[in-house]
């Protein structure tokens, strides 16, 4: 790596997980499937949590979104600084599941679409939580193992605020 990329490495990425080329490895199929995975489901959160900060009727609901697009903004941001240091270019877009439920989403409003939004956040952070702790345990790369760790209590926080904001829209 030359003096003038040294120097520029941390400006482009932040100041985050910054590591030299030289330490750059490639990921192992697992690691990898991980990180693309979390990569579109990262973008769809933020993508979800605008379009419900935009259309919720529930002040809840719309605290929850733009804490999404907040948290998850900072995780993508974070998981593409690792990115690049392993030479792995992220996947563009929210995948195919994702699109569909934003499209489903989009064409709601009203109560309709808050019970539908909190719906589709409950069950995406269930399995969010779900595939994050399988991954702390079958990482085999530190640095995934590490965003897994720093990232995993988050998640959790966030499955149990979308919970407690479920039971009350279905309380009578």
């Amino acid at each position: 790596m030359t003096a003038s990329m040294s120097k520029l490495l941390p400006v482009l990425l932040g100041g985050s997980l910054i590591l030299s080329a030289a330490s750059a490895t490639k990921l192992n199929s697992g690691d990898l499937d991980f990180v693309n995975g979390a990569a579109k489901g990262g973008t769809a959160e933020v993508a979800l949590g605008q379009l419900a900060a935009q259309k919720s009727s529930n002040p809840r609901v719309q605290a929850f979104a733009n804490r999404m697009v907040r948290d998850h903004s900072e995780i993508n941001g974070k998981l593409t600084a690792l990115a690049a240091t392993k030479g792995v270019e992220l996947p563009d877009g929210k995948g195919l599941m994702n699109d569909a439920t934003y499209l489903e989403l989009k064409v709601l409003s009203g109560k309709e679409f808050d019970k539908a939004y909190v719906k589709a956040m409950l069950g995406d952070h269930k399995e969010d939580v779900s595939g994050f702790e399988k991954e702390s345990a079958a990482a085999q790369d530190p640095d995934v193992r590490k965003f897994v760790a720093k990232t995993l209590p988050t998640l959790q926080q966030h499955l149990a605020m979308i919970q407690k904001i479920q039971s009350e829209i279905d309380a009578p």
